[in-house]
């Protein structure tokens, strides 16, 4: 039983005590609840320490745990008039909350989430890196606004060609560097291109600015150059949002004819190209093609990463790469979002990086993301035959799975929800119509491989037609 579980556990367990009891009554003694529960006293501590900070429980040294005064509720207020004053800027975060979820819920299989699960992470030696961060004699003092120096060199050996440390922001994460650059680049009611389908954390992003998001088809070499010059010349936008490595959720990589191509017709359009580099370290064991930042001369490319996706999605560290006046606009947009990232978490991720243990832990991360995706194309393969894979990345969390014409993804992933599986449905991912129903699975969120058929034969239960071949 995982400690987060026992934890959940005592939690629970307290929680129908106070709900039985009268405010002052003195609860279980710690001692019992060890006993009863099988837990130690840190574990116990903690959930007592949780319950104390919601207001449940009052501790008191030497005398035990009493429950807390009840919370008076009152009449509802009317929020209604702020309807108004919000105009239309609404966000719809379901695509992204489901995507969130690291664990599934009573037995569920998650392979819709986001990150891999944390067997296949850092999160011991990401313990050892922060305990001696905080250990630091200036770990709590403000960090240079741009980023630690050192972290800042090593996100630009990482991004390869001519990059400079000069060049790199450090940013909370790659959804805070996407952030960031949207709302630097495109004004109000400006348009940005983007591949179709697309990351919906960015079409997020743009809709709460007020910026219109404009499809690129793609196919399976990535974005089509001559479709993108066309929405270029229509549109009048000033920037193109693409992930040209291990895209998410189709895992394409551009083409290597085509890179030169995109870079061209940006230039032509006289437009910024932000790059999206989230998989950086998500290859399935063969070297990545260079970024398109390495390509560059002229200051084209806005370049972002994270290492939320290989190293844990706590670590909420990303790096903003830009060359000449935007790079200005650009650090003084993060230093009026949040001034900085906390120094300490900075020196947790360039102790993480600096050491051997991380290229272990890439290799090691290669290895299970190959084995994990031909485990899940072979599962697909048995029980959804109805269904196609237009793709078999190289790289990446995710497989992007075409079904039939005519069936509803929205409601295939609601009935596997109930059949005890989690899929994302394709729909959120693109900026306009879909042009076919998708689901989006993922193969690297399981504990236990053999989860991932267990998870294809409640989906081909959940949804009969994607099991059955045409007559």
């Amino acid at each position: 039983m995982s400690n987060s579980t026992s934890t959940g556990l005592v939690v629970e367990r307290l929680r129908d005590e106070i709900a039985r009891g009268q405010p002052g009554e003195r609860l279980t003694s710690t001692r019992r609840l060890i006993e009863s529960h099988h837990v130690s006293p840190v574990t116990v501590a903690r959930a007592l320490a949780l319950l104390a900070a919601e207001g449940a429980i009052v501790t008191r040294p030497g005398a035990g745990s009493f429950i807390g005064p009840r919370r008076s509720v009152g009449a509802r207020a009317d929020y209604s008039w702020q309807t108004v004053a919000l105009e239309d800027r609404a966000t719809d975060p379901g695509p992204m909350n489901s995507m969130l979820s690291m664990e599934g819920d009573d037995g569920m299989i998650p392979l819709g989430t986001g990150f891999p699960h944390r067997s296949l992470l850092c999160g011991p030696a990401l313990g050892g890196a922060l305990a001696r961060a905080g250990r630091l004699p200036d770990a709590w003092d403000a960090p240079p606004v741009r980023g630690l120096h050192g972290l800042r060199t090593w996100f630009a050996q990482a991004a390869g060609g001519t990059v400079d440390r000069a060049d790199v922001i450090i940013t909370g994460g790659g959804q805070a560097a996407i952030s960031t650059t949207v709302r630097a680049l495109i004004p109000a009611g400006g348009a940005l291109l983007v591949e179709s389908p697309t990351y919906p954390g960015t079409l997020q992003v743009a809709r709460s600015a007020s910026v219109r998001t404009v499809p690129v088809p793609t196919d399976r070499d990535g974005v089509i150059p001559e479709l993108l010059a066309e929405a270029f010349a229509r549109t009048g936008a000033r920037a193109f949002y693409c992930q040209p490595t291990f895209h998410n959720p189709t895992g394409t990589v551009l083409a290597a004819a085509r890179r030169e191509a995109v870079l061209a017709v940006a230039a032509a359009a006289g437009a910024f190209i932000i790059e999206d580099d989230f998989a950086h370290w998500l290859s399935h064991g063969r070297p990545s093609p260079p970024a398109l930042l390495t390509g560059d001369d002229d200051g084209r490319v806005v370049y972002l990463t994270s290492l939320s996706k290989a190293a844990s999605p706590s670590l909420r560290v990303g790096a903003l790469i830009a060359r000449g006046p935007v790079a200005e606009r650009l650090a003084s947009m993060r230093l009026i979002d949040d001034l900085f990232v906390a120094r300490a978490i900075q020196e947790a991720a360039l102790d993480l990086v600096s050491r051997p243990a991380w290229h272990r832990h890439q290799r090691a991360l290669a290895m299970a993301l190959t084995r994990r995706c031909q485990l899940l194309v072979a599962a697909i393969g048995r029980h959804l035959p109805a269904t196609t894979l237009d793709l078999h990345p190289r790289g990446g969390l995710h497989l992007w799975l075409r079904l039939p014409s005519g069936i509803d993804d929205v409601a295939v992933a609601a009935e596997a929800h109930r059949a005890g599986v989690a899929v994302v449905p394709g729909r959120g991912f693109f900026p306009a119509e879909p042009s076919a129903p998708h689901l989006r699975l993922t193969f690297s969120a399981v504990f236990d491989e053999a989860d991932l058929e267990v998870g294809i034969r409640r989906l081909a239960r959940a949804a009969p037609a994607l099991a059955k071949l045409s007559a």
